[in-house]
C-alpha cells in the first residue's frame, strides 16, 4: 500500500474546511497540484487568505504527514481521499456535502457495498433492543448486507456482535482516532470486527485525543454511509435520534422498532413513528419491503437452534413454551392460570428457557417465544 501524503496534508491545513477542499478540487486536478503552484496562483486562489497560502507555499503540514506516513503503513491505516475510488460514494452525494473529505480505514470491508444498514440506539439499551437487533442482523445474514454502528456501548456493541457471529461484515465508525479504542471493553470486538473482514473508520488523524464532542460528529458518517438507520431503541433524546435526523437530512430511510407505550427507553422510537419521521419495522422482511430489495430474509438459524433445544426441554418446560406460543406473549400470573404449575416452578422454568434462549422477558415482564 503507497500513501499518497498531499490529500492528507491538504486536509491538515487550518482554515481550510471540507466544503472548501470539494471546491478547490473542481479546480485543481489534485492535491499535489495545488502544493504545486506558485505564489501568484495561490493568491488568485485565496485573496483573503493569506494564511492557507502560506501553509501551503510552506509545506509544513506535507513535511508532517511524511513523518506520519511510517505509523500508518505499521499499523495498515489506510488514507480516502473523497476522489479515491475506494472511497464511499454515498458520501459524495450533493446532499452530504458536510461529510468529510478524507477517511481512516483499518481492515478489507468494501465501504461500496450494494446494500448497507446502519443500526443504532440507546448506550443503556435493554434486552428486548438488544435481542431485537441481534434478531434483525440475523435475519439479514443470508443476504450480507454492510452493518453499519459506532462501536458504542449497548446497541452499537449488539449490532456489530451479531454481525460478527452471523459472519456479516460490519463497519464501526470511531469518534477518536485508531491510537486508541473508546469504549476499552470493546477492543476485543473491534479485533473480531478485523479479523472477519470488517472494518474500522474514523475522519480522524493519529493522535488525535478523544473529545466528547467528536461523537456526534461521528454520526454523520455512520448516517451517510448507509441506505436505511434502524433506531432498535432508544429514549426521548440521545444520539440515536441525532443519526436519524441527520439520515433524513441525506434522503435516506430510516426505521424504527416500536416499543411499549410508557416504557421510557422507547420513548424515542415510538415518537419517530408517531411523527411519520420513521417507518415502524417488525423484521428484516419490513426493511427489504420498503426498500424495495430483493434477497433471503430468514430465521432459519434460529429454527434450528430452537428445534435442536426443544429435544432437550423438560415436559414442564415444553408445557410452559407452549403456552406462550399460543398466546404469544403473557405475564407470569397469566402463564400460571393456563398450565398446571405452581409461580415457583413457572418462574424457575422461564429462566431456564430464557438461558435456553427459546424464550425472551420484554418490559413489563411479558413473556414471549423467540420463535
Amino acid at each position: 500500500m503507497t500513501i499518497n501524503p498531499y490529500p492528507i496534508a491538504l486536509k491538515l491545513i487550518p482554515g481550510l474546511g471540507d466544503k472548501s477542499i470539494r471546491q478547490l478540487m473542481t479546480i485543481c486536478k489534485d492535491p499535489e497540484t495545488l502544493f504545486d503552484m506558485s505564489h501568484a496562483q495561490l493568491k488568485e486562489l485565496f485573496p483573503r487568505h493569506t494564511s492557507v497560502v502560506s501553509a501551503i507555499e510552506s509545506r509544513t503540514t506535507l513535511a508532517q504527514v511524511e513523518k506520519e506516513i511510517p505509523r500508518l503503513e505499521k499499523h495498515a491505516i489506510q488514507p480516502i481521499f473523497f476522489t479515491d475510488e475506494d472511497y464511499p460514494q454515498r458520501l459524495n452525494r450533493e446532499e452530504c456535502g458536510d461529510c468529510p473529505t478524507l477517511l481512516y480505514k483499518m481492515g478489507s470491508c468494501t465501504l461500496n457495498a450494494d446494500r448497507a444498514v446502519a443500526m443504532v440506539g440507546s448506550r443503556k439499551c435493554t434486552d428486548y433492543g438488544r435481542q431485537n437487533t441481534y434478531r434483525l442482523v440475523e435475519e439479514m445474514a443470508s443476504d450480507k448486507p454492510i452493518i453499519v454502528s459506532g462501536l458504542a456501548y449497548g446497541i452499537d456493541t449488539a449490532a456489530h456482535t451479531a454481525a460478527v457471529e452471523n459472519d456479516v461484515p460490519t463497519v464501526a465508525v470511531l469518534g477518536h482516532g485508531f491510537d486508541t479504542i473508546y469504549p476499552s471493553q470493546n477492543r476485543p470486538l473491534a479485533k473480531k470486527i478485523l479479523d472477519q473482514g470488517g472494518a474500522l473508520l474514523t475522519e480522524y488523524p493519529l493522535d488525535t485525543p478523544i473529545n466528547p464532542a467528536y461523537f456526534p460528529a461521528r454520526n454523520r458518517i455512520v448516517a451517510a454511509l448507509a441506505d436505511a438507520t434502524v433506531v432498535a431503541e432508544s429514549a426521548e433524546r440521545g444520539g440515536a435520534l441525532i443519526t436519524a435526523n441527520i439520515a433524513s437530512s441525506y434522503n435516506r430511510e430510516v426505521f424504527a422498532i416500536p416499543g411499549r407505550i410508557g416504557d421510557a427507553f422507547s420513548e424515542g422510537c415510538n415518537n419517530l413513528i408517531v411523527n411519520n419521521r420513521a417507518i415502524m419495522i417488525r423484521n428484516a422482511g419490513d426493511i427489504y419491503f420498503q426498500m424495495g430489495w430483493k434477497g433471503v430474509i430468514t430465521n432459519r438459524r434460529q429454527r434450528a437452534t430452537q428445534k435442536s433445544l426443544f429435544a432437550e426441554l423438560t415436559p414442564n418446560e415444553q408445557t410452559v413454551l407452549e403456552v406462550l406460543r399460543t398466546h404469544k406473549e403473557m405475564e407470569m400470573l397469566e402463564i400460571e392460570a393456563n398450565c398446571n404449575l405452581s409461580l415457583p416452578q413457572i418462574a424457575a422454568i422461564l429462566s431456564d428457557l430464557e438461558l435456553k434462549k427459546v424464550v425472551y422477558c420484554l418490559p413489563g415482564r411479558l413473556y414471549k417465544p423467540t420463535e
